[in-house]
């Protein structure tokens, strides 16, 4: 595991630290990246350990931003993704912070986020993660039919095979479950399902439990059970 294996903006930047630290910070970058999706907190600790040497690096911070995020830690999450914005001016970290309000109990301040001016110089894929965000904070609000107008916007009618259309389709369908328009929901989750090719959604469980479908579990301690007491001749 070195720095070769991180993107070659990242390295550049590492060489303003001296030998060792960049070094260090290469190696712990490369362990946050690897255990984002499958070990968040380890994620989270390597990212600290970069972070206490390379803290005046943008890419460092985001890394650290990104780890805590994943691993609910949204106060840490949300300080480290501001100091990354006021550091390189770029506002695609708005969602992630909306989201970081959320978790923190705060969905006020993420609708603030949300309709900041910021928002309109968003690529398409950072925006439909705002409206998702912002849908959410609305939820939290139990402004259950204000979340489902909020997600009728010209990308859920996308013909695209756009990554982010299978957690829209995915949101609208929530959000009409809430409030009860249950047959609707289904078309919109069975589109979800289709299109989440990485299973990014439940969508698929969601239309399970929507179908009444329900597959019984059978516990490994049942099984056990079951053979001690054919060998007890019971």
């Amino acid at each position: 595991m070195t720095g070769k294996e991180l993107a070659p903006d990242v390295r550049r930047a590492l060489q303003s630290l001296t030998g060792e630290s960049a070094d260090v910070v290469a190696k712990h970058l490369v362990a946050s990246g690897q255990l984002v999706d499958v070990d968040p907190e380890a994620a989270w600790q390597h990212a600290l350990v970069a972070q206490k040497r390379g803290g005046r690096i943008a890419a460092v911070r985001e890394a650290a931003g990104i780890a805590a995020y994943k691993a609910g830690h949204f106060r840490e999450a949300l300080a480290e993704l501001r100091t990354v914005r006021r550091m390189t001016g770029d506002d695609s970290y708005l969602p992630l912070m909306a989201d970081c309000e959320r978790g923190l109990g705060r969905p006020e301040r993420a609708l603030d986020l949300a309709t900041s001016p910021e928002v309109a110089g968003l690529d398409t894929p950072a925006k439909v993660e705002m409206l998702i965000v912002a849908a959410g904070a609305r939820h939290d609000l139990g402004q259950h039919d204000a979340a489902v107008v909020s997600l009728q916007v010209p990308q859920l009618r996308t013909n695209s095979r756009a990554p982010w259309r299978a957690r829209l389709w995915y949101a609208y369908a929530d959000a009409l479950l809430s409030v009860d328009r249950t047959a609707e929901a289904r078309e919109w989750l069975v589109k979800a399902a289709e299109a989440d090719a990485d299973g990014e959604t439940d969508a698929a469980e969601r239309l399970d439990e929507i179908d009444g479908i329900v597959f019984d579990e059978v516990w490994d301690d049942e099984d056990d059970e079951t053979t001690d007491d054919a060998g007890d001749g019971r």
